[in-house]
């Protein structure tokens, strides 16, 4: 399934390599009487994160589920550097609020799965400021080929004036998981640049630097791609492209 991420209310679509035309992929050799038949690939990890392969949304770059240890690690704060054209991020992921997200990106990040990726939308609603990035084909439509649970907050609170009590803040310098529903998180993050409004459906596991907020406010300058229907977009494709060139954890 090739996902649209949608995050409420403000429309934030969420969610490769190809071998390149004329190059020829090499035939596995016949199998013999003496070989036995490969083992199927594990869908679905043994550990308390569950890890679940999606083989109708396969990952555009070769990764693996992630490790599933038990327990999961859920202490401690992870540095995380994005290093991006338009300047470092740099990136505190809290075990103790998604562990399981966390162990995720660091294993994606580690698989170098965000290496060379380009942020591909960029929000600038009244209520929604927020930059998104994580699928490598820059189009917001892939993920890692595999998904997992909601790890939500609690904590957040509710958004001035909202009477119904439902939306809740997510403040300048969150950083969260885009989603297409309950339990669909993949590899797609978004930052947040100001306080937005959302309902408490996106997992927060950290937060973005001074460094990073600086990066992202000017590439929310910049705006947002003018585009023959619309000159003057309010979400959609930055101006000012954003490359990750490489996310390395620095912290153990």
């Amino acid at each position: 399934m090739r996902a649209t991420r949608i995050m409420a209310c403000a429309a934030l679509t969420v969610a490769g390599l190809v071998a390149p035309a004329g190059t020829a992929l090499a035939q596995p050799a016949a199998a013999t009487e003496a070989q036995a038949p490969a083992a199927a690939p594990a869908t679905t990890t043994s550990g308390p994160c569950g890890y679940t392969a999606t083989p109708d949304d396969p990952s555009p770059r070769p990764v693996s589920l992630p490790p599933d240890p038990t327990p999961t690690p859920a202490k401690g704060i992870v540095k995380v550097l994005l290093a991006t054209n338009q300047g470092p991020m740099l990136l505190s992921l809290d075990r103790a609020k998604a562990p399981c997200t966390v162990q995720s990106f660091l294993h994606l990040a580690k698989s170098r799965f965000y290496d060379f990726t380009t942020c591909h939308r960029l929000t600038l609603y009244d209520t929604l400021k927020v930059l998104q990035c994580g699928d490598p084909t820059g189009t917001g439509e892939r993920g890692p080929g595999y998904s997992y649970k909601d790890e939500l907050p609690t904590d957040l609170p509710p958004w001035p004036g909202d009477t119904t009590g439902t939306r809740k803040v997510y403040a300048r310098g969150t950083l969260a998981m885009a989603n297409a529903g309950p339990n669909t998180n993949g590899s797609q993050f978004f930052l947040v640049f100001a306080d937005s409004r959302l309902r408490p459906d996106y997992t927060v596991f950290g937060s973005v630097d001074r460094l990073g907020l600086k990066a992202l406010d000017r590439v929310a300058a910049a705006g947002v791609k003018p585009t023959p229907e619309d000159p003057a977009p309010v979400d959609g494709t930055p101006n000012r492209k954003t490359n990750i060139l490489r996310a390395l954890r620095l912290s153990f």
